[in-house]
């Protein structure tokens, strides 16, 4: 089936002069929804829609009701102080919108005049966190991490036997995530024993890491008992963000068995302020291929439709600053890249089998993809994978090397879609910045 529609026609130019600007990211053919308010001030966030380095007010543009139809009904869902109201209308109303929106917004529109005083410079502005996000749900889908991972564990068999067959996941907090910009105490807890029968150790965590992932918005969700089928999926996702599962590895090693993450998760998650929709990336959906060498997934887990466009070519990147580095003014370091594309589920995958108990999400959700690292070399997707468990510690430009995390460095994750003839696709980034542990 085709995925695009007039909305992706790589011609089209705005009236906003930056959205035409290379490379700039937000160009017309993006459109992500996000909340905003002016820097300084208290007021509730509104909804916006990002266009070159401006911002456009959703909930102001709905008083003026420019549409009609469901483009209206969609605008009428965007006053409130998060997207959750638009989330849960459905895809039709979400492609209306941005149809309209376009259109409104393309060189020569009539309606620039009724637009035009609604923007906002990007730059003036304070994003914050797109949804109420009433669950979270990490999932592992990095074959290549999981694999480095496990290697530095079980080196003769790295990957746990239902590793190929099921898209494996465990259920995260949703309170403690935040937007792109935060700040957060270093975790504090309990270490695995210096010896065997010993006390544990109790204190800041000594190997803290980031994890480069990216976040599955669901939109309209299903009800309790009903399952989402693989085909469908597509029509129950609202978007992608960019999402740092931050971990703290020796919390981790000590509490995750027999249950799994806990503790060593749950202090802080930073996501994109920008939520980029599944329509916007349909330029960039490619064939979802499996190894004819392993297990070919499941009938619910496997399609037509999904093996010739499941897969999304969303190129990752993850650079550090550290207090240094930024007193020096220095560039931030980079110190991996990574696509989607390599993942070994795929997101309607994710939503498929995520609901074949019967159990029903609800708009603003979150997914998270798990760690994104790639086959190669510099394409890790975390300090862990990096310098083999902290054992080759690696070099920062500026000379400081780092095992982990130490405090006030700063992790940025970047995510973007590129290829010849289309205008880059940006879906922002995730930073985030670690602090004292509070004493």
């Amino acid at each position: 089936m085709s995925y695009l529609n007039e909305t992706h026609d790589t011609t089209l130019q705005s009236w906003v002069a930056s959205a035409n600007v290379a490379d700039n990211g937000f160009p017309i053919q993006n459109l992500p929804f996000g909340v905003f308010r002016p820097q300084g001030n208290t007021q509730d966030f509104q909804a916006g829609v990002a266009i070159g380095n401006k911002v456009l007010d959703l909930a102001a543009l709905a008083a003026a009701k420019p549409f009609t139809g469901q483009a209206a009904e969609a605008l009428d869902a965007c006053t409130g102080n998060s997207l959750n109201g638009l989330m849960q209308l459905g895809q039709a109303h979400w492609s209306a919108l941005r149809l309209a929106l376009s259109r409104a917004l393309r060189s020569g529109s009539t309606q620039q005049a009724t637009l035009e005083p609604l923007l906002h410079d990007l730059d003036q502005v304070e994003l914050g966190l797109p949804a109420k996000i009433g669950d979270y749900t990490d999932f592992y889908i990095s074959l290549h991490h999981a694999t480095a991972v496990g290697k530095q564990f079980r080196p003769d068999n790295p990957l746990l036997p239902n590793y190929k067959w099921v898209p494996i996941g465990y259920h995260g907090r949703a309170s403690s995530i935040n937007v792109s910009g935060q700040s957060f105490p270093r975790p504090v807890g309990q270490t695995r024993p210096t010896t065997e029968g010993g006390t544990p150790g109790f204190g800041p965590c000594e190997r803290l890491d980031y994890e480069l992932e990216l976040g599955i918005f669901v939109g309209q969700g299903n009800a309790q008992g009903d399952r989402i089928a693989l085909d469908k999926a597509k029509s129950h996702v609202f978007g992608l963000c960019i999402l740092n599962d931050w971990s703290a590895r020796d919390l981790q090693a000590w509490e995750y068995q027999p249950l799994g993450p806990f503790l060593a998760k749950n202090f802080a998650s930073t996501i994109s302020p920008w939520i980029v929709t599944l329509e916007a990336l349909a330029p960039f959906r490619i064939a979802f291929n499996r190894d004819a060498n392993d297990p070919q997934p499941l009938p619910y887990l496997s399609s037509a439709d999904n093996q010739a466009a499941g897969a999304f070519d969303i190129g990752l990147d993850v650079l550090l600053t550290t207090q240094t580095s930024r007193a020096k003014n220095l560039e931030p370091a980079h110190l991996s890249s990574s696509n989607f594309k390599d993942a070994y589920w795929n997101v309607a995958q994710l939503l498929t089998h995520h609901t074949v108990n019967g159990c029903n999400l609800q708009a603003g959700d979150l997914l998270g993809t798990g760690t994104l690292s790639g086959p190669d070399k510099g394409q890790e997707g975390s300090l862990l994978e990096l310098n083999q468990g902290g054992k080759q510690p690696i070099t920062l430009p500026w000379g400081e090397e780092r095992r982990f995390l130490q405090d006030h460095d700063e992790v940025i994750l970047r995510a973007a879609c590129r290829k010849d003839g289309y205008p880059t696709i940006s879906l922002g980034q995730s930073a985030g910045k670690v602090l004292p542990a509070r004493t």
